[in-house]
This record gives C-alpha cells, sequence and structure tokens, in this order.
C-alpha cells in the first residue's frame, strides 16, 4: 500500500485532464444541460469499467496482438467523436426546451470509453505501473479498479457540470451556439492531437 498516494496522484492526473471523454462531457453538458447528459457520463463510466476489466485481465494484450486491431479501434473511436461533435455543434442552444436534438447517450457513452484509445493507455500505464497489493492479483486489481473509478465519477461529473455552467452563464443564443462549436472543434481536435503525438 506504499504506492497509493502515487497511484492515487497518478490516477487524477491522466484520468482527470483534456481528452475525447472529458472534453466530450464539458460539449455535452453546455449543449444539453447536465441532467440530459447524466445517462451519457453513466456510460463512459461503465465503459471505463470494461476497459479496466480488458486491462487487468490481460485481454487488451490479446486485441492488440491481432494484425490491423489498434487502427481499426483508432478509426471507430475518431468516427464516434467527429459525430458527436457534430452533434454538440449544430445543438439548439440551451435555454431553447422546445427544440429536439439528438444527445449523447448511455450507450454513445460506452461505446466512447470502449474504442478510446486514451482510455487504454492510460489504464495500461496505471495499472502495469503501480503495485498496491502484492499478495493477490485479484486484489490489486479491484483496488486499482474501485479507486480509479472513484476518481472518474468525481472528474467526469465535474466536466459535465462545468460545461453545464458555461451555457448557463451565457444566455445569449448566439453566445450558446459559439461555445458548442467552440466545445466541438476541440473535441476533434483532441483526436487529431492524439494521433500526432
Amino acid at each position: 500500500m506504499e504506492g497509493l498516494f502515487g497511484f492515487m496522484l497518478a490516477g487524477l492526473a491522466l484520468l482527470a485532464n483534456t481528452g475525447p471523454a472529458t472534453l466530450s462531457l464539458a460539449a455535452t453538458g453546455a449543449a444539453f444541460g447536465a441532467r440530459r447528459g447524466l445517462g451519457y457520463l453513466i456510460g463512459i463510466a461503465v465503459g471505463m469499467i470494461v476497459v479496466m476489466c480488458i486491462i487487468a485481465t490481460g485481454v487488451v494484450g490479446v486485441l492488440m496482438a491481432l494484425p490491423g486491431a489498434a487502427p481499426v479501434l483508432t478509426a471507430l473511436a475518431a468516427a464516434y467523436i467527429v459525430y458527436l461533435a457534430y452533434c454538440i455543434a449544430t445543438a439548439p442552444p440551451l435555454l431553447d426546451s422546445t427544440q429536439q436534438h439528438h444527445q449523447p447517450s448511455f450507450m454513445g457513452g460506452m461505446f466512447l470509453s470502449l474504442v478510446n484509445p486514451k482510455a487504454y493507455a492510460v489504464l495500461a500505464a496505471l495499472f502495469s505501473g503501480f503495485v498496491l497489493v502484492e499478495e493477490g492479483l485479484h486484489i490489486d486489481a479491484a483496488l486499482k479498479t474501485i479507486i480509479l473509478l472513484t476518481i472518474l465519477s468525481i472528474t467526469n461529473t465535474a466536466w459535465l457540470f462545468a460545461g453545464a455552467a458555461l451555457t448557463r452563464f451565457a444566455r445569449e443564443p448566439n453566445i450558446n451556439r459559439a461555445i458548442n462549436v467552440t466545445f466541438a472543434v476541440l473535441l476533434v481536435a483532441s483526436v487529431i492531437f492524439a494521433q500526432l503525438f
């Protein structure tokens, strides 16, 4: 348990920073409001639990050993993020409750987690770089999963509500639109940046 503080600090630094999931949560909050984004938030969390299980059991090593698996995952993630960016950029102003628009869903959040290359890279580094319980691999993996899920829940909720708060303070429809488009552009830029570096 000596590495617990370091693990928590690394988890916070790696999971709370900007990336496809966090930016999409802020954008969802800005475009649709925090309440309407809760299903998407929960979907991301459930997807991350699945990714953690894939990492902890070593299945990710088998998947990535398959020829062409990594590019397919990357292409699926990029396609979904572009679609998500489009939905966010074209969403009506949050204050206009008369218009219905396709909002990110539970399944969309889960899908993003499952195809997000950043999630696999970060979680693989966290799971392999720290040992919290030496006596049992299962207990070690379970403890890491609980800690990381707690960090994800808190930080992702903060991103969702931060996006919603930003729109709440900008009541002009044109400013709402500009916020949505800015988040959409940042979301696509995060994918491009991840591919370049």
